[in-house]
């Protein structure tokens, strides 16, 4: 964090990316088993913790009349969240810091996830050494982002950027599709990597259906986290109504973790490690809350700063909103067949067609033209995003507003 005075969008932005950050990195540290990873999940949380209090204290100078004290709370409702996440991003890393243990299925299982976790070392003569990530444009060209790398036994986390040169030996944590890593892992120079498999004896038993329930709250936490940040910058209602029945579902779904965790307890299984699943399943539930606790303010059309907007549209990942042009690459084709997780590196968060919102869709769903995609990462993939869907990105500079302009040969409208 800066020593000198910042002005809270800078500060809001900060505060958004190191969250995400910290869930990221936690759940890596519970995949590799890493406690290095989880003790900086922890020094992240301090720095967030003064990030808090002082955005609160600049909220709480800056409310002079009634009327900006009520646009300031919508600031500070969004800050709590903010902070609510990155508590349970801790709580997740401690599943390695305390030694509860977690079954080895779920290890495998979490190589299943949307996003996955990855850990490789950069070779000598490999396409990566001795370049800066700028010129290797990770997200755009696999999907993967580096979260993390560890030269010796120092950690670069928040002081990662473009300039940032990688050297041989470095060790980087990355996180994105699994059908990147085959990508990534070639630019490395890395041998080929299979990721652990669960144990197959072709029955299902009460511990599998605890770690995939368990794998599905980690999937739609994130989607609600996604989603809530996206209905407070394009003020959606709509997308904050899928928030909330995100959320409800994952109260359902900690109902049932717990059911199958006690009757998995009750077979001829070491119960210690079912401990780490109801944490990991307590802190996902939770995340959920926190991304509802954002978008009650766009349910009760409370009056939200114009601040969140400007500033959560300016962290390290950015939400588009873009709709199918005919005749585009994407009218017709499927999610699976586009690989836009990996060119240009945006994960889907919803499809809407026809005023209905789909979550989290699936591969296999068809797109078609006037579907509007809800996508979000990173900043420079925005151009190619939009030309996948048949348009031209253009962001005016000065004002910072965007235009979306057919290209040669689609047609906009329907």
């Amino acid at each position: 964090m800066s020593d000198g005075p910042r002005n809270l969008r800078e500060m809001l932005a900060e505060a958004k990316d190191s969250s995400e950050l910290m869930v990221d990195l936690a759940y890596a540290a519970v995949y590799f088993g890493d406690p290095d990873m989880a003790e900086e999940v922890t020094d992240l949380e301090e720095r967030l913790t003064d990030l808090v209090h002082e955005m609160r204290a600049v909220c709480i100078l800056a409310a002079r009349h009634p009327r900006e004290a009520e646009a300031m709370a919508s600031v500070l409702q969004v800050v709590g969240a903010i902070e609510r996440i990155g508590n349970d991003a801790v709580d997740v890393t401690r599943i390695v810091t305390h030694r509860l243990g977690i079954p080895r299925e779920l290890v495998a299982d979490l190589a299943q996830a949307e996003e996955v976790s990855h850990r490789l070392m950069v070779r000598e003569h490999s396409d990566m050494a001795q370049r800066p990530l700028a010129d290797l444009e990770l997200p755009v060209a696999t999907g993967m982002r580096v979260m993390a790398i560890r030269r010796g036994r120092e950690w670069l986390i928040e002081d990662i950027h473009g300039e940032t040169v990688l050297q041989p030996g470095d060790i980087l944590f990355l996180e994105g599709p699994a059908e990147g890593i085959a990508k990534v892992r070639e630019l490395a120079d890395a041998p080929a990597w299979d990721p652990p498999v669960p144990p197959e004896d072709g029955t299902l038993s009460d511990l599998d259906r605890a770690i995939d329930t368990l794998i599905e709250m980690k999937n739609l936490s994130e989607t609600a986290v996604g989603l809530a940040y996206s209905a407070l910058v394009l003020r959606d209602v709509g997308l904050a109504s899928e928030v909330r029945h995100l959320g409800d579902r994952l109260d359902e779904m900690r109902d049932r973790l717990e059911v199958w965790v006690l009757r998995a307890g009750a077979e001829n299984i070491d119960p210690s490690p079912l401990r780490g699943l109801l944490h990991l399943g307590e802190a996902a539930e939770d995340i959920g809350d926190a991304a509802q606790q954002m978008v009650w303010l766009i349910e009760q059309h409370e009056e939200v700063h114009p601040i969140l907007g400007i500033a959560l549209g300016e962290s390290d990942e950015v939400v588009l909103r873009v709709p199918v042009a005919r005749a585009s690459e994407a009218d017709g084709a499927t999610l699976r067949e586009l690989t836009l997780e990996v060119e240009p590196g945006y994960h889907v968060l919803a499809v809407r067609r026809g005023g209905r919102y789909f979550h989290r869709p699936r591969g296999g769903m068809r797109l078609q033209a006037e579907d509007e995609v809800l996508a979000s990462g990173p900043d420079e993939g925005r151009e190619l995003f939009a030309q996948r869907l048949g348009w031209r990105f253009i962001l005016d500079e000065e004002t910072g507003a965007a235009e979306l302009e057919p290209l040669v040969g689609v047609r906009a409208d329907g």
